[in-house]
């Protein structure tokens, strides 16, 4: 969350956003998605309850600023921006899907936004033998 938070700061504070108001609409959900989180800080299941309810906002905010943020400029930083929030989405995700694997993270049913993947777990190279 703290990365999305950066790209949530860098889009409110670009100049961009005066001529393209509609990239607020990512900020917004980031905003959004804190708040509700921050207030289960304590409880664990809580937390992951609000988050898999709130992920579909964040990644339809993140669908529509990957297509808004090239018609906006088509600067690096807000191309890093697009990668950015497409990672914090799948790695939200991956944290539901590790959380609660009998639980389906469904994505949108026109998403393009990459999907999330198994978590990663290191092998320990002495146990594999």
């Amino acid at each position: 969350m703290a990365h999305a938070w950066m790209v949530r700061t860098f889009v409110k504070h670009s100049p961009e956003v005066e001529a393209f108001p509609e990239l607020m609409d990512l900020a917004r959900a980031v905003f959004d998605l804190s708040r509700a989180l921050e207030s289960r800080a304590d409880d664990a299941a809580g937390y992951l309850h609000m988050l898999r309810k709130k992920i579909g906002k964040l990644r339809s905010a993140a669908e529509k600023f990957r297509h808004d943020a090239p018609l906006a400029s088509d600067h690096t930083n807000f191309k890093q921006a697009v990668l950015s929030m497409d990672a914090c989405v799948v790695a939200l995700e991956n944290i539901l899907a590790a959380a609660a694997p009998d639980l389906p993270v469904r994505p949108a049913a026109n998403s393009t936004a990459p999907q999330a993947q198994a978590p990663f777990v290191p092998v320990d190279e002495d146990q594999s033998e």
